[in-house]
C-alpha cells in the first residue's frame, strides 16, 4: 500500500467515517499529513516494569507492573458500584479500582494469567490503589518493542467517543512501521548533513515511537529547526522578491533635512538616532522600496527619527503621512510636529474621525494638488477618497495595532511607485519574535534615551501604603509636578473587586483638595477627551485620572508621578508602556505599582520585572516567556508562526541558526530553483498564503 500525506483521514485504516468527522471538529485534523504533525506533547516510558514494593516512593507517577489476579470483588450498588481487583506479584500487592465499564472488565479478567498493569500508584491508608489502571495480558516480546508510549493532545469530546492516545498510536504504527512509507522532504540535503539532522522520514517515526531518549531528541530538534527554517525561508523570499520586483523613489535631495539641522533642531540628537537615520537614508536613495521597522524603547526620540525622514521625502517633491491608531496618539504627533512645520514653510494637518467635512474636503483637495506636504491621521487615511497627489513616506506608529489589509491599502496609496514603509513600535520586541514576526524587514533600533533623561524608579506598594503615597504625590504637586493615576476599569463591576475609575477619581478629589483633576477613558467623546488632555498638557489640572486610553501618545514632561491601581491586572508590556508616560522630562520621575496581597506568581513576576529594569528589551523578553509569541503580538493574524514545536521563548539559538542558514540559501538561489532546493520549493508554494498582502510589511 502506498501512503500519501494528503490521504483523507476517513480512508485510513481505522478511523472510518465517524471518527475522522470528530477528529475534524475538534483539532481540525483532515488528512494524513495533519494526523502525523499532531505531535505527542510527553511520553510514557513503557519499556520498564517495576517490582510492586516499589511503587510507594512513586506515587503520582505513571508505571508498569507485572503480576496475577488474587481477588475480585465489586462493592456497591447500581451506578455507585465500583470493582476492585487485589493484583499482586512476588514482592507485594496492590489494588486495581473501576467505577465505570465495570461489567465488561470482570467478564475479561481471568486468574492464574500474567497481566501487565499501566497506571498511576496513590496511597488510601495503608494501601496503594490504582484507579482505573490499563490491563493486558502480559507479553515480553511485546513490551520489549512498546518502549516510550506517545501521550497526544486530546479533547474531552474525543476522549467521550473513545479517540484516546492509544487509538491515534494504534493508527500510526502500522503506518509509520511500514518501509514503503516516505514523508515528503523540505530541508535541503546539504543542510541536514550540515547539522546532522534525520530526514523527515526518520524524523517523523521517531516524534511518534521514539526508540530511545536520544532519538526522541533528535526528532524535536529537527522538527524545531524545520519550522524555523521554513518561517525564515518564506519571509525572506518575500523580502527578496520585494527587492528585486518593487522599485522605489530615490530621495537625494538633503536641502531641507540639512536646514532643519542647521537652524531648528532644538536639541542635540543621540549617537542611536544619528545611526538610524543613516540607515533609512541609505534606503531611502537605493531605488529599491524601503520596508524598515524602527524600534526604540518609550521617549528615545522615535517621532523627531520620522519627521526628518519625512523632510528627505518632502525635500524630494514627494508627500509624507504618518498614520497612528488612536486620535490621542494621532493628534499628540500634530501637536508634536507642527512648530517643526511651521518652522520649516511646510503644510501640515490631522485628519481623524472628527474632522469636520468641510476641513476633510479642504485636506483632500490640498492632498490630491500637492499643496499638502504632510498628512498625519488614523485610519482615516485610508479612506478610498484620500488621493495623495504623489505619497513617499508612510510612517506606521504603534504597527501592531493594525491588521495586514489596512497596512496594504496604504501601499496602494501612490498608483506609479509604492512609498517607503517605516514601521515604529515603543513596544519593544525581543529579538526572536522579531526575526520570525518582521525576518522581511530591516531593523533599526534606537537604544539610547536622551541626554539628561533619568531612569523612571519603580517601586512596589500594597493598599496599606496609600497614606503614603497620597503624601508623597502631594509633595511633587508641591514641588510643581504632575501626576497619573491610572485604573484598569471604567464603571464598578460586579464580577471583579477592582478600584474604578469613577470611584477613584471621587476619592482622589477629596484627598487632593485644592488641586484640579481631568478625567480620560475610552467611553469619553473624541473632543471631549482632547479637551481634558489638553487642559492636563497646558498644566490647567494637575492630576489625570484615566484608563490606558493613555498607554500611548500622551508626552507631558513635567508629569513626574504615575500611580497604576491593581498593577497586578495589567500586562507587563502595558505596565512598561504607561510607565513610559512619566519620565520625559530632566526632573527624576517616579512609577508606583499598587496591588493587592492576593496576586499570583506569575503577576508577581511581572511586578517584579518592572520594578528591577526599565529596560524594554528585557523587559519584553520576560513577557515572551509568560505568554508566548501569539498573545504577545497578535501573531495570530501575521499567517507566519506555524509552530507546533518550536518554542520563541526557549529556542532563540535554534532560530539564529535557522535563519543564519535561510539568508544564505535565498542569497544564493532566492527563486529555489536549484534541484537540491526543489522540495524546499514545492513545500513553500503548497504553504504559500499568496495575495499582495504579502508584500506588506
Amino acid at each position: 500500500m502506498s501512503y500519501s500525506v494528503d490521504q483523507p483521514i476517513e480512508y485510513i485504516r481505522g478511523i472510518g467515517p465517524q471518527r475522522a468527522a470528530h477528529l475534524q471538529k475538534e483539532l481540525s485534523i483532515f488528512t494524513l499529513g495533519d494526523l502525523l504533525i499532531h505531535y505527542p506533547f510527553r511520553y510514557e516510558d513503557r519499556s520498564k516494569v517495576y517490582a510492586i514494593n516499589q511503587l510507594g516512593g512513586m506515587e503520582g507517577v505513571s508505571v508498569q507492573v507485572v503480576g496475577q489476579i488474587q481477588r475480585m470483588e465489586r462493592i456497591g450498588q447500581g451506578p455507585k458500584s465500583r470493582l476492585e481487583v487485589l493484583f499482586a506479584d512476588r514482592t507485594g500487592n496492590v489494588k486495581l479500582v473501576w467505577f465505570k465499564g465495570i461489567s465488561y472488565i470482570e467478564q475479561n479478567l481471568k486468574r492464574g494469567f500474567n497481566y501487565l498493569v499501566f497506571g498511576v500508584p496513590k496511597r488510601f491508608g495503608s494501601q496503594l490503589n490504582m484507579a482505573h489502571p490499563e490491563l493486558n495480558p502480559y507479553n515480553p516480546d511485546q513490551l520489549k518493542e512498546q518502549g516510550f508510549y506517545p501521550i497526544y493532545p486530546l479533547t474531552e469530546g474525543l476522549r467521550r467517543k473513545n479517540i484516546d492516545s492509544r487509538f491515534i498510536s494504534r493508527v500510526l504504527k502500522p503506518i509509520l512501521d511500514d518501509p514503503r512509507f516516505v514523508m515528503p522532504e523540505n530541508i535541503p540535503h546539504p543542510t541536514l548533513e550540515k547539522f546532522k539532522l534525520p530526514t523527515r522520514t526518520e524524523a517523523i517515526r521517531a516524534i511518534h515511537f521514539p526508540p530511545n531518549l536520544k532519538w526522541q531528541e533528535r526528532a524535536i530538534k529537527r522538527f524545531k529547526f524545520e519550522e524555523l527554517f521554513m518561517t525564515q525561508i518564506k519571509l525572506l523570499q518575500v523580502k527578496s522578491l520585494r527587492l528585486s520586483k518593487s522599485p522605489g523613489q530615490m530621495f537625494t535631495n538633503t536641502s531641507l533635512l540639512t536646514r532643519f539641522y542647521e537652524q531648528h533642531l532644538p536639541f542635540d540628537l543621540t549617537t542611536a538616532q544619528k545611526r538610524v537615520i543613516k540607515e533609512i537614508y541609505a534606503d531611502m536613495r537605493s531605488g529599491k522600496q524601503m520596508n524598515r521597522l524602527l524600534q526604540g524603547d518609550v521617549g528615545s526620540g522615535k517621532t523627531i527619527v520620522s519627521f526628518i525622514c519625512m523632510l528627505l521625502a518632502i525635500g524630494s517633491e514627494a508627500q509624507a503621512a504618518l498614520m497612528a491608531p488612536t486620535e490621542i496618539l494621532a493628534t499628540q504627533h500634530f501637536h508634536g510636529l507642527s512648530g517643526f512645520a511651521e518652522q520649516m514653510g511646510l503644510k501640515i494637518e490631522l485628519l481623524t474621525g472628527s474632522t469636520k467635512k468641510a476641513k476633510r474636503r479642504q485636506i483632500h483637495a490640498d492632498l490630491a494638488s500637492g499643496e499638502l506636504n504632510l498628512l498625519i491621521g488614523t485610519h482615516a487615511l485610508l479612506e478610498e477618497v484620500v488621493q495623495f497627489n504623489n505619497l513617499g513616506l508612510c510612517v506606521i506608529d504603534e504597527q501592531h495595532r493594525f491588521g495586514v489589509a489596512q497596512r496594504a491599502r496604504l501601499w496602494e496609496k501612490n498608483k506609479t511607485k509604492p512609498p517607503h514603509i517605516l514601521v515604529m513600535t515603543a513596544t519593544p520586541i525581543p529579538r526572536t519574535l522579531a526575526m520570525s514576526l518582521y525576518g522581511d524587514l530591516d531593523l533599526s533600533i534606537i537604544d539610547e534615551l536622551p541626554a539628561g533623561r533619568k531612569p523612571i524608579e519603580t517601586y512596589h506598594m500594597y493598599e496599606r501604603d496609600r497614606a503614603k503615597i497620597f503624601s508623597f504625590v502631594k509633595k511633587q504637586l508641591k514641588a510643581g509636578r504632575q501626576a497619573y493615576f491610572v485604573y484598569p476599569l471604567i464603571e464598578e463591576s460586579e464580577t471583579l473587586d477592582l478600584v474604578n475609575l469613577e470611584e477613584g477619581f471621587i476619592s482622589l478629589e477629596r484627598a487632593f483638595q485644592g488641586y484640579h483633576l481631568s478625567m480620560v477613558h475610552g467611553k469619553l467623546k473624541p473632543e471631549n477627551k482632547e479637551f481634558e488632555m489638553q487642559r492636563f498638557v497646558k498644566g490647567e489640572t494637575h492630576i489625570m485620572v484615566a484608563t490606558t486610553v493613555i498607554e500611548v501618545g500622551v508626552n507631558v514632561p513635567n508629569a513626574s508621578v504615575m500611580v497604576i491601581e491593581n498593577a497586578e491586572r495589567f500586562g507587563l508590556a502595558q505596565l512598561h508602556q504607561l510607565r513610559g508616560r512619566v519620565g520625559r522630562g530632566a526632573e527624576q520621575s517616579y512609577c508606583i505599582l499598587l496591588t493587592s496581597y492576593k496576586i499570583s506568581k506569575e503577576g508577581k513576576t511581572r511586578i517584579e520585572a518592572l520594578s528591577q529594569s526599565n529596560d524594554g528589551f528585557y523587559i519584553a523578553d520576560v513577557d515572551l516567556k509568560l505568554r508566548g509569541p501569539g498573545d504577545l503580538m497578535g501573531t495570530q493574524q501575521s499567517g507566519l508562526l506555524e509552530l507546533r514545536m518550536a518554542d520563541l521563548a526557549q529556542d532563540g539559538e535554534i532560530l539564529k541558526v535557522a535563519r543564519d542558514e535561510a539568508i544564505q540559501l535565498i542569497e544564493a538561489d532566492p527563486e529555489l530553483i536549484k534541484p537540491e532546493n526543489s522540495g524546499l520549493r514545492t513545500f513553500v508554494a503548497a504553504k504559500q498564503q499568496g495575495g499582495k498582502w504579502s508584500k506588506i510589511s
